[in-house]
């Protein structure tokens, strides 16, 4: 008993200790709706990879093939992975999905199941494996590497019946079996139509829900490649964002009533935005390429998608909750061509430059309410670059506040925000405030946040930034929140000019200064030949255009946007069209993206006349071809006449637009000096030799 008194007090004591310690102890929130899987977590993290789209397409000038190719037409010379590989690795990706098999059912890799594949190629005489070159490019540079493998084969005579979702099957286990790790297994939501399928030469339809078998589909990948995820309409790990045109919509939820989605789904447009009662965790990635094609075609050389564009997409993909998967289209080479290269890193130099010095770490942060006032979820978590950290707030805070302090006024015009998805997305709506000068001022009001969210606003000098949420679904779990000042995106001016003859500037920022000249004179700021732009003017007469940008805070400029314009077509009248008059008219309004196109029943050759209102010195004429991504009726063979009088028009120039299909620029063609008022444009050939001419600009030289 004496024992027994001696040690009852430390017993006592250790449990009113640990007691105390318990009573401490914080609980985190409970997980709100679906939560992402450990591949999925892996998958959010890369935010930046490329698409690879290089197979049969690549040599027969098509987008998709149809499947009759024959093998030997593969023949890349100067194919190198690694120059993929450098490339990528160099623009800041994380990754690479190569198309392993497309529509037209041929093979990069020397299958077992079809003779249609590099194994029948001439490309290193059959010997060569795409597949695993790349792979092991990727590896060196360490890249991730995914598959792309096209569900539809319009080679295969088997595709409909069953025996063809065994091969299909036995394909996905070559790839996820022979080279190494793979991050990503995407499926395409096209299935089924017209093909080759072995020489009938049919249109063949099945159900895409359930012809491919997916449940055994899908487990192929997870016994082969379990951290893989699952790329479809539907996932079922991530998900099409519903657009080819590189954005999410600005909310985005990464969860979605999954069961709903099919491949082709018709709802396509909700991919977008997602669904705020998701049943399953299914985040978007954002598909596009940097050409208007996903395959390379020489007619797209002129197109590569331009800086502001691509930094845009940036902005809209992974600044909204979702994955950038940007297409490389690898030339017929065998390489990413040089154009696409040059604007990927320029791509990754604003970039970086945008989020080079990051301006909330380590400063004073204040929130409306801590969870149970504890320090494991206190609000300087959200700058501390741990992403294992966050700020919460207690069960029934749905709504809350968190403030970032500066020492001195600060400039900011960017803010990251990120959520602790381990516990679900949560937020509905917020809005971010600047302190200026004593006085909160509203920067933005968004709705959803999820992995991340970037906003862009104007720049402002602040002493505080606030960020309030307004709605969410349960208490708030806030895992970062960063604050940049980026530099202005300085790039060369573009340029408009109407039928009018009014010429309009754009630049992508509003804080850049643009200043022009046109006497040929070089533009400056400081100069009497030069004026700064303000709004649209007239150019009455023929000149040279040459407009800069200025960033007025850093004086650095721009490279020189320099274009020669002549006579304006105000007065230009169409007299006669062949067919098609009904849109005519754009073939005058000094936009090469509209066109006016025949009707098909009218037979070459197809003419226009046109009266421009007054007698010039004609020295040539230009013509722009259809810049559409499928292009229709581009004219190759021509003949152009030029008179004083409708009656009496003389032919001055005929001919070929050399290489105009592939090479789809303005087109130029002079010829000797001609006084002229009615011109008269004949085309007698098109591409496809068909009888439909279509004109996207025509305007006249005069000197």
């Amino acid at each position: 008993m004496k024992n027994r008194r001696q040690f009852f007090p430390i017993f006592i004591l250790l449990s009113v200790l640990w007691g105390c310690v318990s009573e401490n102890e914080v609980a985190p929130p409970e997980p709100v709706g679906p939560v992402p899987s450990e591949r999925q977590l892996a998958w959010h993290d890369l935010q930046y990879y490329a698409f690879i789209h290089f197979n049969m397409n690549t040599f027969t000038n098509m987008e998709w093939g149809t499947g009759a190719e024959s093998p030997e037409q593969f023949d890349p010379k100067e194919l190198d992975t690694r120059q993929w590989a450098r490339v990528a690795k160099e623009a800041g990706m994380r990754g690479i999905i190569l198309t392993a098999k497309h529509h037209d059912g041929f093979c990069l890799w020397p299958t077992e199941t079809t003779e249609h594949s590099v194994k029948n190629s001439s490309w290193k005489n059959g010997e060569g494996d795409v597949v695993k070159e790349l792979a092991e490019a990727c590896k060196e540079y360490g890249l991730k590497f995914g598959i792309y493998l096209s569900p539809w084969d319009r080679n295969n005579e088997h595709y409909g019946d069953p025996e063809y979702v065994a091969i299909f099957h036995e394909q996905l286990r070559e790839l996820l079996t022979n080279y190494g790790p793979v991050f990503e297994v995407w499926f395409d939501g096209a299935n089924g139509g017209s093909g080759y399928y072995g020489g009938t030469n049919e249109t063949r339809k099945i159900d895409n829900k359930t012809y491919y078998e997916w449940d055994k589909t899908n487990a192929i990948v997870r016994e082969l490649q379990p951290d893989a995820v699952i790329f479809s309409d539907g996932g079922p790990d991530v998900r099409w964002v519903g657009t080819e045109e590189g954005w999410a919509d600005e909310t985005n939820w990464s969860i979605m009533r999954r069961d709903e989605i099919s491949p082709g789904w018709e709802r396509y447009v909700e991919l977008r935005s997602g669904h705020e009662d998701g049943t399953h965790w299914l985040p978007a990635e954002v598909n596009t390429s940097i050409r208007p094609g996903w395959y390379y075609h020489p007619g797209e050389d002129h197109q590569v998608k331009s800086l502001a564009r691509l930094v845009q997409t940036y902005y809209e993909s992974i600044g909204r909750n979702a994955n950038f998967l940007l297409n490389l289209p690898v030339d017929d080479r065998g390489l990413i061509h040089e154009k696409d290269a040059s604007q990927l890193m320029a791509l990754r130099e604003q970039i970086d430059k945008d989020f080079a010095d990051e301006l909330a770490h380590g400063k004073e942060v204040t929130a409306g309410n801590v969870r149970g006032e504890s320090s494991k979820f206190a609000a300087d978590n959200v700058n501390d670059q741990d992403p294992k950290t966050y700020w919460a707030t207690d069960d029934d805070v749905h709504s809350s506040t968190i403030t970032i302090g500066f020492d001195k006024p600060t400039e900011v015009n960017r803010i990251l925000l990120q959520e602790y998805i381990q516990l679900g997305q949560r937020v509905k709506r917020f809005k971010v405030q600047a302190e200026v000068e004593g006085k909160w001022n509203m920067i933005d009001e968004q709705t959803t946040i999820g992995y991340k969210r970037i906003l862009r606003f104007g720049t402002v000098k602040a002493t505080k930034i606030k960020v309030s949420v307004l709605d969410a679904k349960a208490a708030l779990a806030i895992s970062n929140i960063e604050l940049y000042k980026a530099p202005n995106l300085l790039v060369e001016p573009e340029f408009q000019r109407n039928r009018d003859g009014f010429v309009e500037l754009k630049v992508p920022e509003d804080d850049l200064e643009m200043y022009y000249s046109l006497d040929g004179s070089e533009p400056k700021k400081d100069s009497d030949n030069s004026v700064k732009y303000k709004d649209a003017f007239l150019m009455e007469q023929p000149g040279t255009l040459r407009a800069i940008a200025i960033d007025p805070e850093s004086g650095d400029q721009s490279s020189e946007l320099q274009k020669h314009l002549d006579i304006p077509k105000k007065n230009w009248k169409i007299l006669q069209v062949s067919s098609g008059s009904e849109k005519s008219e754009l073939m005058l309004d000094g936009d090469p993206s509209t066109y006016w196109i025949s009707e098909q029943e009218v037979t070459n050759p197809q003419e226009i006349l046109i009266d421009l209102g007054e007698v010039y010195d004609l020295e040539g004429f230009t013509y722009w071809p259809n810049q559409d991504r499928y292009p229709k009726g581009i004219v190759t063979h021509y003949e152009f006449l030029a008179g004083t009088s409708k009656e009496g028009l003389n032919t001055v120039a005929s001919g070929e637009f050399g290489n105009v299909v592939n090479n789809r620029i303005e087109q130029k063609v002079e010829f000797k000096k001609i006084s002229a008022r009615y011109i008269k444009f004949m085309a007698f050939k098109t591409q496809d030799e068909g009888h439909q001419a279509s004109i996207a600009e025509l305007h006249v030289i005069t000197n």
